[in-house]
């Protein structure tokens, strides 16, 4: 029977909401580069929601940023972190998990590739039945210690109470391997084999009735002579052996992170990137895959989101949630999208300079998150593609708007529309310096770029409203 120390704690929704909110914060200063901050914002995150997963994640990311992605860089950090690791082997001691999950991560800061304190942690995750967190730590203990036959049996282990078979076997046959006299590695691939079986098989047979069902008992045994390769493994078998050979195989990863995908397997192919994006030192093809697989849930949930929306009121179920409640909801997903793209994005304008639109997307993100500034740097560069400098310039007339400096937004504006690629772009550019002096209440002007958009399309923004405002206004003055 689980004692209390290894129940799952009870999380307040309030605990939850700041954690959230410290989470989007933290990938706001990462991008700024201050890990420091982020990593304290993190620390947070998992103390106030230990079993988010996405924030232990997000943590050791930036914990092995700080230090270059180097494994080298925190050689001192035993001597500087001695007082938490006596205190995390006390809490092992007395089978207080949550404790040296806390103390982990603190020790992990200063030394993020501990393999010793990371195996505390996974047993300690196991322990409180977080199979999740678990994995994640064996997982990057095995990336960085493939050969470790410690960390092979837990994982061996962990993989097969999930009822993983297939990827139990592989590791048990590679403890086999390094240890070819040891017993439980030797029993463990047949039963394995035999559990792989059933449950290909699809055998819902009880322990009692799987004794009696000889029939059944026949066809096992004869298969764990003969184990037949499901389609899966045996597609990946290559990858895995690649990898298996060069762990820093860039391409072995992706591609065997697109098996699992074709297999219908995300939870495989994240574990797989994320192993690969440690083994390879953060390669940038691996961190944009991955970005891209760690937003499907986001957007799945903001399609849901938006699909509950626009249902008509009388088909809410108000005792489940209110309008409001799912309102928020969905400003939160779109906030934390646009970060989470905008951090991809800063990677491909970084590792493709030439490729001015990444500049440009970075820009319309950060402009979106309110950060003008910022913005403003990226349209520079992207309006040195002839393609985009129509666009980018009313990017910029729009960022020197929001910083109320008309004369820079008229000059961008006016730039634009020398270039305007399109009608539609033209309509827009129009509509901003008609509306832009209006503001600086230099009214001819705006009828005049006013009269140049209601010529093209009268009903455009209620433009012919406008320019009723604007004369009467004039008339009056």
């Amino acid at each position: 029977m689980a004692t209390s120390e290894t129940k799952t704690p009870i999380i307040s929704p309030e605990s939850r909401r700041i954690a959230t909110e410290q989470y989007s914060r933290a990938n706001e200063v990462i991008a700024s580069g201050d890990y420091d901050y982020a990593i304290k914002l993190l620390l947070s995150c998992c103390q106030l929601d230990p079993a988010n997963l996405q924030y232990r994640q997000t943590l050791r990311r930036t914990q092995r940023a700080k230090f270059g992605n180097n494994p080298k860089s925190g050689g001192m950090s035993v001597l500087s972190t001695a007082k938490s690791r006596a205190k995390l082997k006390a809490a092992r001691a007395a089978s207080e998990h949550l404790r040296v999950l806390e103390l982990g991560e603190v020790i992990l800061s200063s030394s993020p590739w501990d393999v010793g304190v990371q195996l505390d942690m996974g047993d300690a995750a196991e322990a409180l039945d977080w199979n999740d967190v678990a994995l994640f730590f064996f997982a990057s203990c095995r990336t960085q210690q493939p050969e470790n036959l410690t960390v092979n049996r837990k994982l061996a282990r962990l993989l097969e109470k999930r009822g993983d078979f297939s990827q139990a076997i592989l590791l048990w046959k590679q403890v086999l391997e390094a240890a070819p006299d040891d017993p439980e590695a030797d029993r463990k691939v047949k039963d394995l084999s035999a559990s792989e079986t059933i449950k290909r098989g699809g055998y819902q047979a009880s322990a009692t009735q799987s004794k009696t069902d000889t029939t059944v008992q026949k066809v096992i045994e004869t298969q764990i002579n003969t184990p037949p390769v499901d389609r899966l493994t045996k597609d990946a078998e290559l990858f895995i052996e690649r990898i298996r050979q060069n762990p820093k195989d860039v391409q072995a990863y992706l591609s065997l992170a697109s098996v699992y995908l074709r297999h219908q397997h995300p939870d495989r192919a994240k574990a797989t990137l994320e192993e690969g994006l440690a083994a390879t030192g953060q390669d940038y093809r691996i961190a944009l895959e991955l970005g891209e697989l760690e937003l499907e849930p986001y957007r799945k949930n903001l399609a849901l989101a938006e699909k509950k929306l626009a249902l008509p009121e009388e088909a809410w179920d108000h005792e489940q949630y209110t309008f409001e409640q799912i309102q928020k909801f969905h400003r939160k997903l779109v906030k934390e999208i646009t970060i989470r793209e905008m951090n991809l994005l800063k990677i491909k304008a970084e590792k493709f300079p030439q490729e001015l639109i990444h500049r440009f997307d970075l820009g319309t993100k950060l402009f979106s998150l309110g950060m003008i500034d910022e913005a403003i740097q990226e349209f520079q560069q992207a309006r040195r593609d002839t393609k985009l400098s129509a666009q980018a310039s009313l990017q910029l007339g729009l960022c020197f708007k929001a910083r109320n400096n008309w004369k820079l937004a008229q000059r961008n504006l006016e730039e634009a529309l020398n270039h305007a690629p399109d009608e539609p772009t033209k309509k827009e550019i129009l509509y901003q310096l008609a509306c832009g002096f209006a503001d600086a209440n230099d009214l001819n002007k705006a009828i005049e770029f006013g009269s140049d958009l209601a010529n093209i399309d009268f009903g455009y923004k209620q433009i012919h409203r406008l320019l009723d405002e604007w004369q009467n206004r004039l008339d009056e003055a």
